[in-house]
Parts: C-alpha cells; sequence; structure tokens
C-alpha cells in the first residue's frame, strides 16, 4: 500500500510539471504562419499544422503512417517530420510557428522538427 501512495505522488507532481510547461508555451497559428502542433505518447508521435483563426487542421502526419521497418522511434519521428513538410508543400505552406506543447525539445520532438526543416518548412 506504502509504494502505491509514493508513485501516485510521482505522477502528480510529473503531471503538475507537464501543466505548468504548457502554460509558458503561447503559441498561436494565423492564416499566413499556421501552427505546427506535437503529440509524442510512448510509442508513436503525432503533428499537425493548425490555422487556430478558423480552428481548423491543414496537414497531418503520425508515425502510424509510415511503413514498417526497422526503425527507433527517434527515426521515425524524422520521418514524421519529412513526411509532413512534403504534404505541406504540397498545399503551399512554408512558414509555421512551432509548438511542442508540454513536451521538452530534446530527443523525438527535436529529431521531427528537424525533419521538418529538412522538408522545407521554416520555424
Amino acid at each position: 500500500m506504502l509504494n502505491a501512495s509514493k508513485n501516485m505522488n510521482k505522477q502528480k507532481i510529473k503531471k503538475s510539471i507537464l501543466v505548468r510547461r504548457k502554460a509558458r508555451v503561447n503559441v498561436k497559428g494565423t492564416e499566413s504562419r499556421p501552427r505546427l502542433t506535437v503529440y509524442k505518447s510512448l510509442t508513436s508521435i503525432y503533428a499537425q499544422i493548425i490555422d487556430d483563426n478558423v480552428g481548423k487542421t491543414l496537414v497531418s502526419a503520425k508515425s502510424q503512417e509510415l511503413p514498417k521497418a526497422k526503425r527507433t522511434k527517434t527515426e521515425s519521428a524524422k520521418e514524421v517530420g519529412l513526411v509532413l513538410a512534403k504534404k505541406a508543400k504540397d498545399k503551399n505552406i512554408t512558414h509555421v510557428a512551432f509548438d511542442k506543447g508540454s513536451f521538452k525539445y530534446h530527443g523525438r520532438v527535436k529529431a521531427l522538427a528537424d525533419g521538418a526543416r529538412e522538408g522545407g518548412l521554416d520555424f
């Protein structure tokens, strides 16, 4: 019983840290510079480009769309960034505002951003 309550406290602390970090990040997307937002789960990573004025997703990509291959999660994130950039170029989107949400800018989030830059997005 003691370990269960200790574990719950860790979860509450981690959640509060994520909420505070998210509150510091205040990125809005416009028609000329939509917002590229990132979400990562334990197994997948998702990215979408959103126009906040209209509240509409313009382009999206996720690691589950990629062909099955032997690669790390970081490599998958970079591929998602490249795929997203390609889809965005097809819709004439070149400038975006990067919204990492409550995630730290390292690892998979950084790899996705690098892939999007390589694909031609500017942020």
